[in-house]
């Protein structure tokens, strides 16, 4: 593995900390009822051909377009109409044009979030809706997270606790704002030195701890059986350093970016079964990480369990 392909193969490992959209997830303002179950599997594919070394845009040869597609199964359940789990686990693969480096594939991390009601509030022409959430993640399989962007994840596991702010009028136009704190725990790399502002003799890797904002405008049409919306999403590390010039990336690296986004959910019944959806993302800025555009398909369904 050469400087430059090493340099490259970290940046496109943030996508890891990209939360796609979709269904209900712990950014939204969906919840399912008590005893109703919805199952989602969505296609993820993204690519892109400059990163951030630090915060100075770029593009290197050895790499050319890299790619990463992502299948997602997830189960969203209603433990009470105010209190909702969200199961995920993802499949990834990735590749690159250029250079001499395989890309790799498998089940990148187990997914557990509670999302709880808090508020559900009329408020004017509209009804005001407060959530919180508390999400847990961790490595699902013995993954290299010191490959990237080949490979699957952090390799970490992350904690993360958010609010959720949603008004949405009674016609169907809603915004909705949400702000999270994600604790993120240490990876183990496959050398035993590395180099944070100061010398470290140990394969241990503390990955930067992040604080991520959503904010959404959209509405609903055709009887609510359609959903679109707009998105722009922002992610800030609290901590870490910036890949050093002509030097490999690590996971200690400070990664940060704002993206913006559109996303558009049909239901085929207001009242459950079948629903297809689709989105597109494009990053805006970053640091230390690709620049990539992605977009993603999905199918869900939904039904009455007890």
């Amino acid at each position: 593995m050469n400087l430059n392909s090493k340099l490259l193969s970290f940046l496109f490992g943030s996508l890891a900390i990209v939360q796609i959209s979709f269904a209900q997830t712990p950014m939204d303002a969906l919840m399912m009822p008590k005893g109703e179950i919805c199952l989602a599997v969505v296609y993820e594919e993204a690519n892109w051909d400059h990163y951030w070394e630090g915060t100075a845009l770029r593009t290197n040869g050895n790499i050319g377009t890299f790619n990463r597609k992502m299948l997602m199964p997830m189960v969203v359940g209603g433990i009470t109409d105010k209190i909702n789990v969200i199961v995920s686990l993802p499949y990834v693969k990735t590749a690159a044009t250029g250079g001499q480096m395989t890309g790799v594939e498998g089940i990148q991390d187990f997914g557990l979030s509670l999302k709880a009601q808090l508020v559900d509030k009329t408020l004017g022409p509209g009804q005001l809706m407060v959530f919180s959430n508390l999400s847990f993640s961790t490595p699902a399989s013995n993954y290299l997270s010191d490959y990237m962007p080949f490979s699957l994840g952090f390799g970490a596991n992350e904690l993360g606790i958010r609010g959720i702010g949603h008004y949405e009028l009674d016609k169907g136009p809603y915004v909705r704002g949400s702000l999270a704190y994600l604790h993120r725990g240490a990876t183990e790399a496959e050398r035993d030195y590395y180099y944070q502002d100061g010398s470290f003799y140990t394969s241990t890797m503390n990955v930067p701890d992040a604080l991520q904002a959503q904010l959404a405008i959209g509405s609903w049409f055709l009887q609510k059986k359609l959903r679109v919306e707009a998105t722009f999403n922002t992610i800030r590390c609290t901590s870490g350093d910036d890949i050093r010039s002509y030097n490999v990336p690590q996971p200690t690296n400070k990664v940060d970016f704002d993206q913006v986004g559109g996303f558009a959910q049909y239901y085929f019944k207001k009242d459950g079964g079948l629903g297809v959806l689709a989105y597109y993302n494009h990053m805006l800025s970053g640091r230390n990480m690709g620049q990539f555009s992605g977009y993603g398909l999905g199918l869900t369904y939904q039904f009455k369990a007890f």
